[in-house]
């Protein structure tokens, strides 16, 4: 629920009670920079302990509910028919109407069963916009994923409410210059992770599914913030202000072939499910199921997450569950545009976005000036983000540099995680950062993995310690103290 106050701001005010807490710990800002060299400038090699606010994800970090640890504690341990799975099951069947379910370990997982069954090299998979490991998995197998969102959704700012729409126009283009023959499936994201947690609509949804039937093509949606999506299009799109999000779930699901998902994120336990209507795709994928997951009664889950996630689907359904990510980040976002700061508009699903390029526009591309970012900012404030930018390219099959389309600090906001003084801090902080955003300089790899490099990779800062230069600053105004 958002409320505005005297002085004309909009708050998110929390529609649940704190009943347990875990300490966070805030070390000084000298130990912070000597903790990022030690890492090599990448924040994904920081211990927790070192961090003070934890937002380079939502995966996996959502606070649980009271009746999902409850639910853990009735688990069914079988090996095989375990009880908690058949509650998931229903659960699947009951909001978002499929058949048939396939759990497995997390998103990934989902992902690299579906493009080992429904993908041949060299068909192409078309989507509103890739995720890393989806595009991992697609050229692993010697293919290629298109990106076909519209150009305005790669212009950080802007009014569109769902930049996460398929471009009509780029899809039957891209069809057409293909063959359908050669196209292995369309991909919808909810909500486009790389471009700000970007929502589509209702209506892009509708036409997608029409073209693909015209061509026989299957839709498949990757749900991971399914809840997030459902309650954009309750908020932004016209004819659905009274539909319950359960119903617009029930409408998005009649309008795809396969559904899979990270209950990680919208879910609110660590795990995975693919469901369909259509047998004959849950019989090839059960094919391979216990080969790479497990059984198919716990598909790499243990029963525990399994019960946690069948209550946390749920409780998705609920306006004050999907919506209290999306409230957070509009508000960050808001606080942040007061201060002069480029950010991604509209506010997406997920995290608030930082425009890196804009914030550092003397930062050369191939110096990832996301990453920089991220780094000054653990520097200044122990939060820890996650550059979503060049750094999350890999290099193409020659070697050569992919110069990513957008440079975005990812500011996650996990649900029901944090509070408005955590929001409040960190805002400030970026706002200090950008009034002294000419401290900061680029990085070079020193340790370059060959994929998904923004995991392991080790980095050095550019043109010299530009790291101490912020911490100078820093403690200047601050001292070691909040």
């Amino acid at each position: 629920m958002i409320i505005t106050l005297a002085d004309g701001r909009r708050v998110p005010v929390e529609m649940h009670r704190v009943k347990i807490v875990q300490k966070i710990n805030l070390i000084p800002a000298a130990e912070r920079l000597n903790a990022l060299r030690s890492v090599g400038y990448n924040t994904f090699l920081l211990p927790s302990r070192e961090v003070f606010l934890d937002m380079l994800t939502d995966s996996g970090t959502n606070a649980m509910s009271d009746n999902q640890l409850a639910a853990m504690m009735v688990a069914d341990d079988a090996y095989a028919g375990s009880e908690s799975f058949f509650k998931l099951a229903k659960v699947v069947k009951k909001i978002f109407g499929f058949e048939h379910t396939l759990p497995v370990h997390q998103g990934r997982a989902a992902e690299h069963l579906l493009v080992k069954v429904l993908l041949k090299a060299p068909q192409v998979v078309l989507t509103n916009y890739h995720f890393p490991s989806t595009r991992v998995h697609v050229e692993l197998v010697g293919s290629q994923i298109l990106d076909l969102v519209g150009d305005e959704a790669l212009i950080p700012a802007g009014s569109n409410p769902f930049k996460g729409n398929i471009d009509m126009a780029k899809l039957r283009k891209a069809i057409e210059a293909h063959g359908p023959e050669n196209v292995a499936f369309v991909r919808m994201e909810a909500t486009t992770n790389l471009i700000g947690g970007q929502p589509f609509s209702m209506q892009n949804l509708r036409e997608v599914n029409k073209v693909a039937k015209k061509h026989g093509l299957l839709l498949v949606l990757d749900g991971s913030l399914i809840g997030e999506n459902a309650y954009f299009i309750k908020q932004r799109e016209a004819g659905y202000a009274d539909r319950s999000i359960q119903e617009i779930l029930i409408e998005m699901m009649g309008l795809v072939d396969i559904f899979y998902m990270s209950g990680r994120k919208s879910g609110g336990a660590r795990g995975g499910l693919i469901a369909t209507n259509h047998k004959q795709h849950f019989d090839h994928l059960m094919t391979w199921l216990p080969v790479y997951e497990g059984f198919s009664t716990y598909g790499g889950m243990s029963t525990k997450e399994i019960e946690a996630m069948a209550v946390g689907l749920e409780e998705m359904t609920q306006t004050e569950v999907a919506g209290s990510s999306p409230e957070f980040i509009q508000y960050l976002v808001e606080r942040l545009q007061k201060h002069g700061v480029p950010v991604v508009t509209p506010p997406g699903g997920l995290a608030g976005h930082v425009d890196a390029r804009a914030f550092l526009p003397h930062v050369p591309p191939l110096q990832y000036p996301a990453e920089a970012l991220n780094a000054a900012l653990y520097l200044i404030s122990g939060a820890r983000g996650v550059e979503r930018g060049t750094m999350s390219e890999d290099r193409d099959r020659n070697g050569n540099e992919v110069t990513a389309r957008m440079e975005l600090v990812r500011l996650a906001i996990p649900r029901r995680a944090f509070t408005i003084g955590h929001i409040e801090y960190v805002a400030e902080r970026v706002a200090w950062l950008y009034r002294h955003r000419e401290l900061i300089g680029g990085l070079r790899f020193v340790e370059e993995p060959p994929v998904m490099r923004f995991f392991f990779g080790r980095l050095e800062p550019v043109g010299g310690d530009w790291g101490q230069k912020v911490v100078d600053a820093f403690k200047a105004d601050f001292g070691d103290e909040l």
